[in-house]
């Protein structure tokens, strides 16, 4: 019982988290929707590991976070120059920095 709440919320939130990446043009948005996106599986992967009583879950769910920090570092300095070059952070403006 405990589980499927687990897992239902988990599920909630990865479909807000890909809603808000198709559906957002904003940099930063598309950026809190994807770590929107890993917690949700970050949040499956310690419920599953909580019932089948392993520590693997955790695990995982610490490397994805380690990931998801790199991930916010390299993103937000992708928007950054993107807006100091741009002066906006639409991202239906990456494809004009192609070189």
């Amino acid at each position: 019982m405990l589980l499927n709440q687990f897992l239902l919320l988990g599920a909630v939130l990865f479909a807000v988290g890909v809603y808000g990446v198709l559906a957002r043009r904003n940099g930063v948005m598309v950026l809190m929707s994807i770590e929107l996106m890993l917690n949700a599986v970050n949040l499956n992967l310690v419920a599953f590991g909580l019932q089948h009583d392993v520590v693997s879950g955790q695990v995982f769910a610490l490397f994805i976070i380690a990931v998801a920090a790199a991930e916010v570092g390299v993103g937000l300095a992708i928007v950054l120059l993107l807006y100091r070059n741009r002066k906006s952070i639409a991202v239906d403006e990456f494809d004009l920095m192609k070189g």
